[in-house]
């Protein structure tokens, strides 16, 4: 390759990185916008008539709702994602994402409209659930299709960063509102609706970045070679169903262990009478967990290039597993240092856990259905997983007084990951081209012993 050539691939390999972690990065800024003010005000503003335990419970609800309708985005991302391109569905998706946050900033609450209020929201929150689920397929696979062999859980590493940081942002800004811009009962008046109504100014950022980057090489090929399954649904539980079940368990026990945070169980636990610390500290509490998560969810993918995936999950979920009890003792101490100290240990694991999944997902399926199968594995596992933690969590505390079982409950949901991965085999630098389909669709389990069929497959051309 010429010299310029190479330059002109690796600028667009930036541009490609840029723009997947922007784009995630605004989505999931806008759903945790929604979760922050979940475990803080969205039950007397919204679901007050309930009552403060049963309004918290349902605001927490509202949160895991959206969930279950993740893998409609999924699906329909995944059909047309796989039959008319990866960059089409992340315009799509980050359209709507930035407008049902946008209209929530200007919903009327319960004491102005009644029932109709809680409705809304849910309508506006199941929006971003179908968003989300459709956003994340798109992202990693534009990051991962585009980078070189030995790179790609590095740039698979980007698209996962927009998590840590779409928290760090939503926390911040919360954060910002509760201590500086609308302290006190000016934030449950007014100031909350700011975050939501920031992100239409997100989204004109993310709109034009995406539009920026190339289609993904790998669609292109399949584009060209006309290989579009007419139904990528039915031919990806028809061929790998299971592979679906087993990728979607491997996400669940990070998904739960994440939704701790950013589904707005802790900043709702640590900032209630039982611990006791203020919003605003526990807000910049948070957001510094997020830059910890961040930085390992960066540091996973860089590893996962050098000791492979599945070692570098092993080591992720080890460190999840053993911070487990630790977090709610260190929290229930009720010390502003010792809750930094705890989300520092938490946010280790949760980010080396993070940080593998875009490249693994990627390399698990082949390049027809490949879309339909990272995106609805994705969706399925943030169901087990985060959809209603929060909720469980803080029921299972008011039916116990207590934290253990919510870090029993945590336990459980990483054992069963750990042992997710160990059935998957691990591809490390396996050709992602239609020209390899053949290859890609057996031996993503470790029991799987079925040997490639290349008798359909077109002829290789150096």
């Amino acid at each position: 390759m010429s010299t310029s050539a190479t330059h002109s691939a690796t600028a667009n390999q930036r541009r490609v990185a840029f723009a997947t972690v922007i784009g995630t990065t605004v989505e999931w800024y806008d759903f945790f916008i929604y979760a922050t003010a979940a475990g803080l005000v969205f039950a007397q503003l919204f679901f007050e008539p309930a009552g403060a335990s049963i309004g918290l419970l349902l605001s927490f609800a509202s949160v895991g709702i959206s969930f279950l309708f993740r893998p409609l985005g999924a699906f329909l991302a995944g059909h047309y994602g796989d039959k008319i391109g990866r960059r089409a569905m992340l315009v799509l998706t980050l359209i709507l994402m930035g407008a049902a946050t946008t209209l929530i900033g200007v919903l009327p609450t319960y004491a102005t409209a009644g029932v109709a209020a809680p409705v809304m929201l849910l309508l506006l929150r199941i929006l971003q659930g179908i968003s989300a689920g459709g956003e994340w397929g798109g992202a990693v696979l534009m990051a991962v299709e585009h980078a070189p062999r030995d790179r790609r859980g590095r740039a698979g590493a980007f698209p996962q960063l927009g998590v840590p940081l779409g928290l760090l942002l939503a926390t911040g800004v919360t954060a910002l509102m509760t201590g500086l811009v609308s302290p006190g009962a000016a934030f449950l008046e007014w100031g909350w609706r700011v975050p939501f109504l920031l992100s239409i100014v997100l989204i004109v950022v993310g709109y034009f970045v995406r539009r920026a980057v190339d289609e993904s090489p790998v669609f292109q090929e399949i584009a060209a070679a006309k290989k579009q399954p007419r139904i990528p649904i039915v031919e990806l539980f028809r061929r790998h169903g299971l592979l679906v079940i087993i990728a979607a368990l491997i996400f669940a026990g990070n998904n739960a262990a994440g939704y701790m945070a950013t589904g707005g169980f802790i900043p709702s636990y640590a900032s209630s009478p039982a611990v006791g610390h203020a919003r605003t500290d526990v807000l910049v509490a948070i957001t510094y967990g997020a830059a910890i998560w961040l930085a390992f969810t960066y540091l996973a993918g860089y590893l996962s290039d050098k000791i492979g995936r599945k070692k570098t999950y092993f080591i992720g979920f080890g460190a999840q597993l053993l911070a487990c009890f630790p977090l709610f003792w260190m929290i229930n101490t009720g010390s502003l240092p010792m809750l930094y100290l705890a989300l520092t240990i938490f946010s280790f694991g949760l980010g080396l856990a993070y940080g593998p999944q875009a490249a693994l997902y990627s390399e698990m399926f082949p390049a027809s259905v490949r879309f339909s199968g990272v995106s609805i594995s994705y969706a399925l596992g943030a169901i087990l997983g985060g959809a209603f933690a929060p909720t469980i969590a803080t029921a299972l505390v008011q039916a116990t007084g207590g934290t253990e079982a919510v870090s029993l409950y945590l336990v459980g949901m990483t054992l069963v990951s750990f042992l997710a991965v160990s059935l998957v085999r691990d591809r490390s630098g396996m050709d992602l081209s239609i020209r390899n389909q053949a290859q890609q669709e057996v031996g993503a389990l470790v029991f799987d012993r079925r040997t490639p069929d290349t008798s359909n497959e077109p002829v290789r051309t150096n």
